[in-house]
Formats: structure tokens, sequence, C-alpha cells
């Protein structure tokens, strides 16, 4: 079951709010005028438990649905498809505001700050089923070709270089760790190849407002060689920062808090 905690922090917001205003318009004043006729002490309060606590807890939540719908969300990594850049739990941050200011909830654009460039590693909305966040990084922006070619990307008819980097460890057999370099601008990130997984070749253009993501797990990713492109719309931002990494049932991995994401 996924949980639109957007969704959730709005109806807390609206319902809270709407107890303390209704509160403050209708009841209080009849309250604080029944106070002064029985002349009680101002520091004692007659308020309901209920509008108390929408009191309290209205500031609160309004402050965390501002941040977390504009300024900045927490993720957790669940799966290996973006290793090596990105490790199972590492909780991450991803800026809100990179792509365009967003209405939470409906996530319709209202301001347009840009647009993500090759080589950003983005969080979106799974286009087969939007209720699920996906991360992958930036391959292809519109208008570019993309091939694939025995395990190498071709952009615009421009290879992205490798550089091989060693085997990679942690039970993962057969896996050769690369730097890749991703042309125009010229961008470096580290990759996964499997010398044990046949390689799938493609060409392929990328449509209007759309981009062509992958995992930098090649061959353990489900992206868009799989199920297409990720419309602009499904953008919910750029993730940039690794707040925490910690897998249940092991110890965290103190080394990577304060990793930026590259």
């Amino acid at each position: 079951m996924n949980i639109d905690f957007s969704l959730v922090l709005a109806i807390v917001v609206l319902i809270s709010g709407s107890i303390w205003a209704i509160d403050a318009w209708l009841f209080a004043p009849k309250r604080n005028a029944k106070d002064i006729i029985h002349d009680q002490r101002s520091d004692v309060t007659n308020e309901p438990a209920m509008v108390e606590f929408a009191r309290f807890i209205f500031p609160v939540v309004l402050i965390v649905f501002i941040l977390r719908g504009f300024i900045a969300e927490p993720f957790r990594i669940p799966s290996g498809s973006m290793l090596p850049t990105l490790e199972i739990g590492d909780f991450i941050l991803v800026s809100k505001f990179n792509y365009g200011v967003r209405i939470p909830v409906i996530n319709k654009k209202i301001i347009d700050l840009g647009n993500p460039e090759r080589g950003d590693v983005v969080v979106f909305r799974y286009p087969e089923n939007p209720s699920i966040d996906y991360i992958k990084r930036v391959i292809g922006v519109p208008g570019d070709e993309i091939g694939y070619y025995n395990k190498v990307l071709y952009i615009n008819g421009k290879i992205a270089g490798q550089q091989p980097k060693g085997d990679y460890p942690f039970g993962y057999y057969n896996f050769r760790r690369l730097d890749e370099k991703l042309p125009d601008p010229e961008i470096n990130h580290d990759i996964l190849v499997s010398d044990s997984q046949a390689a799938s070749d493609f060409v392929i253009k990328v449509p209007a407002k759309s981009y062509f993501v992958m995992g930098d797990n090649r061959d353990n990713s489900r992206d868009s060689r799989f199920w297409g492109f990720v419309p602009d719309e499904n953008l919910v931002g750029r993730a940039f920062f690794v707040w925490m990494s910690w897998e249940w049932g092991n110890w965290p991995k103190w080394h990577r808090v304060g990793t930026v994401i590259q």
C-alpha cells in the first residue's frame, strides 16, 4: 500500500486549521465573555482539548507541508537499481524547486524554474503507477537520439566513454564498475555492468516534454528501456544529498552520511 503523505499532510492542515479557525471566530469570544462575567483568572482556559490540540498541531504540520512540498522531500532507496551511486537503505533529500514550483497533491506546475539535464538523478512518479516514486538518472532530454550498443551509450551520435574501475564488491559477482562520461556537457558518474547478462541494443528518440532515464546498475534496473519515457508532469525533483544510510537489521553506514549525489 502506497501512502500519499502530501495528501495526508494537506488533510491534517485543513482539518486542524478549520477547527482552530471556527473556534476562534464562533466559540472563543463567547467563552471569553463568560470568563469575564464570572471574573475568572486570565491564565485559566476553558478551551476544549480538541481545539487546543488543533491549535498546537496546525502550525507544525503546515511548516512540514510547506518544506516537504516546495523545498525538499526525504526519500529512502529501497533497491539496488542505482548502485553504485545510491545504496539500499540510503536516505536522500530531493530538491523540489529545481524543475519548477508545483502545487502539492495535484502536482500542477505554477512556476517554471528549469528542466532536468543529462546526468541529473531525479525522482519521478512511475508512469505505469503514479502512486509509486522511482529514482533514475536522466540520460536523454527532449530531442535526443539515444543509442545503446554492447552496453555502451551513444547520445546524438557521440559515445559516452567508459573507463574501468575494477570489480564491484559486496556480493555482486561478475559486475564491473565503470566511470561513464556523458557528452554535451561532459558529466562523469559510476555505473555497474554485468558480464553474465546479454546486452539489449536499441536506438530511440526522446519526444518533447519527456525524458529517457536509466539506472546506474545497468543490468539490474527497470527503467525507460522497459516502460518508456518520463513525462515532465511526473517529475518530483532532483536528488542531491544522502543524509543517512541504514538498511534494516544492519548498522548505519556512517561513511555514506553527507554524500553529495553526483
